[in-house]
C-alpha cells in the first residue's frame, strides 16, 4: 500500500480524496483521528500541553542541541540504547543507518523483506543515494523467517527487520520468532537493523518492554508521528560510534535543519500523552476486530477477511470481495449520511474484485462498542 503524507492515503482521484477529508471532518464518530488530517489551528493546539513535557523558558535549538538532546537522550533511554540521533525523516534515518553499518561490516547487501519500506516506498533510494544493494529475503505476506534468513543464497552485512510489517497487515512475529531471526542473522556475521517506524505499539503483542525488543538490535528507528502523533521526525538509535557518524551522514544529507523545536515538542507531547496509551489502542482494536468479523457475517458479506484475525497492534486490514470503487464510495456515503464514518481510510485494490483497507483504532475509537461496530458494518453494508 501507499505510504504518502496521508497514512491512510492511497493512489485514488482528488476528488474522493476530497470527499473522504471533507467525510472525516464532519463525521461524528470514527475509529480514529490522525492528527496530521487535522486543521493548521488543531496541529498547533498539540502544543497547548507542551509546558508539561519542557521547560519552555529554555532557550530554542540551532542545529540541534538542547531540546534536540533532550529527545535524543530520552528515546535513547527508552529503547536501551547508548545513543541517538534526531532525523527530519524515517527514509534519511534508515539510509544512514544502514549505510554506515555497511562500512563496518565491508558488505552493503541488506537482506530484507520484499515488502519492507525501502523496497515499496522509498524509490530505490537504498541503491540509487547510498549505494546499498536490497537482497529480498523472502516475499511471502508474514514476516521472515530464521530458516529464510540461514538459508539465503547471498552473504549480507546487515538484516533489516520491519516491526511491525505494515504491508502484510501491520504483522509481527512471535518473540521466540524473533529471537531466532536475529540469532541467524548472527550466525552469518551480520548486523541487526529494526525499522521501528511502529515499534511503540508492540510491546502488548511480544509482552516484553521497549527496551528488551529494541535489545535484541543492533540499532533502531522509530517514527514520532505514526503513534505518537508528533508533526513528524525520526529517531536512529544505537551505540555511540554508530550514532556519532550517523550525525556526520545527517549532515551530508541535509538533515541537519537550523530549528526544529516545533517538531521536537510535539514528540515530546507524544511521548507523554501517546505513548502510555497505545497498549489500550492495541486491546480495543482486537475487541473491534471481532466485532468487524461477526458484523460482516451477520450483514451476509459472502467473504470477508480481518487481517490478522487478531491484530498485532492497533492497526489492521479488512479485505473485502467488492471493487474497490464501490467500497470507497460506500465508506465515504456513510460518512456524510450518518457522520459516523467506519472505514475511514482509502481502498486499494487486493486483486480482482477485491478491496483492501487499513484500520486503525486510537483514542476516537475507545468509545466505540462492539455492538457499535455491528451497527456501523450493516450501515456500511447497506451503502455497497
Amino acid at each position: 500500500m501507499s505510504d504518502t503524507a496521508d497514512e491512510g492515503e492511497k493512489h485514488v482521484g482528488d476528488e474522493q480524496r476530497l470527499r473522504r477529508r471533507a467525510a472525516l471532518r464532519g463525521a461524528e464518530r470514527v475509529l480514529a483521528r490522525p492528527g496530521f488530517l487535522g486543521t493548521i489551528g488543531q496541529r498547533l493546539a498539540v502544543l497547548d500541553e507542551a509546558r508539561e513535557s519542557y521547560d519552555l523558558d529554555e532557550p530554542s535549538d540551532i542545529y540541534g542541541g538542547g531540546i534536540v538532546e533532550t529527545l535524543e537522550e530520552r528515546v535513547a533511554g527508552l529503547l536501551g540504547k547508548e545513543a541517538a540521533a534526531f532525523f527530519p525523516t524515517g527514509t534519511m534515518a534508515q539510509q544512514v543507518a544502514l549505510r554506515c553499518w555497511a562500512g563496518r561490516t565491508g558488505n552493503p547487501a541488506v537482506a530484507l523483506h520484499a515488502l519492507a519500506h525501502p523496497e515499496v516506498h522509498e524509490r530505490n533510494a537504498f541503491s540509487t543515494v547510498s549505494g546499498l544493494r536490497p537482497l529480498r529475503v523472502t516475499s511471502e505476506t508474514r514476516p521472515t523467517t530464521a530458516d529464510e534468513v540461514r538459508d539465503f543464497g547471498e552473504p549480507f552485512g546487515t538484516l533489516m527487520l520491519e516491526l511491525p510489517l505494515r504491508d502484510a497487515g501491520f504483522v509481527l512475529p512471535t518473540w521466540e520468532e524473533l529471537s531466532e531471526v536475529v540469532a541467524a542473522a548472527r550466525e552469518r556475521d551480520a548486523v541487526v537493523h529494526f525499522d521501528g517506524a511502529r515499534l511503540w505499539e508492540s510491546t502488548t503483542h511480544f509482552g516484553r518492554p521497549l527496551d528488551e525488543i529494541a535489545g535484541l538490535a543492533d540499532s533502531v528507528y522509530v517514527s514520532l508521528y505514526k503513534s505518537l502523533d508528533g508533526y513528524g521526525g525520526a529517531v536512529l538509535a544505537g551505540p555511540r560510534t554508530l550514532v556519532d557518524e550517523a550525525k556526520a551522514w545527517r549532515h551530508r544529507y541535509g538533515g541537519d535543519i537550523f530549528q526544529q523545536f516545533p517538531t521536537v515538542l510535539s514528540a515530546l507531547v507524544g511521548l507523554d500523552r501517546e505513548l502510555p496509551r497505545l497498549p489500550e489502542y492495541v486491546a480495543h482494536a482486537r475487541v473491534v476486530a471481532a466485532a468487524l468479523r461477526e458484523g460482516l457475517a451477520a450483514a451476509g458479506v459472502p467473504w470477508a477477511r480481518v487481517h490478522p484475525e487478531v491484530p498485532h497492534t492497533n492497526e489492521f486490514q479488512v479485505w473485502l470481495p467488492y471493487d474497490q470503487e464501490a467500497a470507497a464510495d460506500a465508506a465515504i456515503r456513510q460518512g456524510e449520511e450518518t457522520k459516523t464514518f467506519l472505514f475511514s481510510n482509502g481502498w486499494d485494490r487486493g486483486g480482482p474484485g477485491l478491496a483492501v483497507t487499513e484500520v486503525f483504532v486510537r483514542a476516537a475509537g475507545l468509545e466505540w462498542t462492539a455492538d457499535d461496530v455491528k451497527a456501523a458494518v450493516t450501515e456500511f453494508v447497506e451503502r455497497l
